[in-house]
């Protein structure tokens, strides 16, 4: 360990990258495993959950770590490539302790940090974990963890006033367990807050059904959508349905229409038909559309919001609209040109723009005068199979989707495709398998 950094707090470790003795990557770290003693006793830390490039998460022992410095973890390039599985005398430092209503036991001696309140704390009072660090012991690998940093007050309040906080020594408080009484979600979500939202939706993936919800439940609408479009069904089911009805709607709201008819598709009728009235009627306009068509067709793969552009609207125009960070890169690859109305279902579709030809064309150019109608867009009852042969035969990554009307209702990405063509658990299986060559370990 570094000279001068006697401890690590774990929650500083959450995504730090993970490198062998040769400076490779190896993956990055996802969690702390521990197991709790009686008595009082520290923790002894077991371990590391390393989540490596196929998002299989692995488990590294303590006592192949040769370095916590500088915002990376060194090992001894010697890796068991199988599975992580949490045995039950295991406790996920993250995942389990952090945010838990704790008591202390011996305030009288606690030993504060400079943000100690003024007042000493009364005995057994509750507090809320916010994090805990490790050290290493003298002259071994083994770890323990030794004290916890707390927040006075009731939990759930986000504000953290001067004189709040506190850390104690381990043995100074009580009320770690392997349950879940009592534990929140505030200070776990913090600390993924930086993944991206497929990386979150591994993280919740793996967490324990309760802990799962009472996460989901912490996040705003609009992060929330986004990890309920990585997650597989069973996942996405489980979390809607422990929200209230009311943010249910506000959340699919918050999604791509066409996840969200995939995701009310996977409900009864019923509970289906409760969420679309509780949705924005225009909102629940777009996805009662989607629902109407089968599932592998193009109307049932399309999302009802691509870029449509009028005629007369510039390249400028255009540029500023595919800008919008929101966008995936599919649907920001092209424009549609359309007669009004712009929403969908549209009014005449006239044709497409590619962003290549938009970065060749001046500015000012109006749309009508670049757009190519050469392209036949697709037909909204369109099987799989054939939508995929269209995007591969034109190289394209999105396509318009067209009734008999000549009304753009949509188009379909290629991710979207692709969600469909995969398996349908692809997304908890590996993308590439274990190295042969790595060693096992005595888990």
């Amino acid at each position: 360990m570094a000279a001068g950094a006697p401890r690590v707090f774990v929650s500083h470790l959450s995504g730090v990258p993970v490198f062998d003795p040769n400076g490779d990557q190896v993956g990055r770290v996802r969690d702390v495993v521990a197991m709790l003693r009686v008595g009082g006793r520290p923790p002894r830390v077991l371990g590391l959950v390393v989540e490596v490039v196929s998002r299989r998460r692995i488990f590294l022992p303590i006592t192949r770590v040769t370095g916590v410095e500088s915002g990376q973890v060194i090992t001894t390039g010697v890796l068991n490539m199988r599975r992580f599985e949490q045995r039950p005398t295991e406790t996920l430092v993250l995942g389990e302790l952090l945010d838990r209503r704790v008591q202390l036991v011996r305030p009288e001696d606690a030993g504060q940090s400079g943000e100690a309140p003024a007042g000493a704390p009364a005995d057994g009072e509750e507090v809320t974990v916010l994090d805990v660090s490790m050290t290493q012991l003298p002259a071994r690998r083994d770890w323990e963890i030794d004290k916890v940093f707390v927040r006075r007050g009731k939990s759930g309040t986000l504000r953290r006033r001067k004189g709040q906080t506190l850390t104690v020594d381990w043995s100074d408080v009580t009320g770690f367990s392997l349950s879940e009484e009592g534990q929140g979600a505030e200070n776990l979500v913090a600390t993924f807050e930086q993944l991206r939202p497929a990386d979150l939706a591994n993280v919740l993936h793996h967490l324990s059904p309760k802990r799962r919800g009472e996460v989901a439940a912490a996040l705003d609408d609009d992060r929330l959508a986004d990890v309920l479009e990585e997650l597989p069904d069973d996942d996405q089911v489980e979390i809607l349905s422990k929200l209230k009805e009311e943010r249910a709607a506000d959340v699919l709201e918050a999604m791509d229409p066409d996840d969200a008819a995939d995701l009310l598709a996977e409900l009864p009728e019923a509970e289906q038909e409760r969420l679309l009235t509780l949705m924005q009627p225009q909102d629940a306009a777009g996805v009662r559309r989607l629902l109407s068509y089968e599932e592998r067709t193009a109307g049932g793969l399309m999302t009802t919001e691509p870029i449509v552009l009028r005629p007369d609207a510039t390249v400028a125009d255009a540029l500023a609209r595919i800008r919008h960070p929101d966008l995936s890169p599919a649907l920001a690859a092209q424009v549609y040109v359309c007669r009004p109305p712009e929403e969908t279902p549209t009014g005449r579709y006239l044709g497409l723009v590619h962003f290549q030809r938009l970065l060749r064309d001046p500015p000012f150019t109006l749309l009508g005068a670049i757009v190519d109608t050469d392209l036949q867009p697709l037909d909204p009852d369109t099987a799989l199979p054939s939508v995929t042969s269209y995007l591969a035969t034109y190289n394209m990554i999105s396509a318009p989707v067209v009734n008999a009307a000549g009304s753009l209702l949509g188009a379909v990405t290629v991710d979207d495709v692709l969600d469909h063509l995969l398996p349908e658990d692809w997304r908890e299986t590996e993308l590439h398998g274990a190295d042969p060559g790595v060693a096992d370990d005595d888990r």
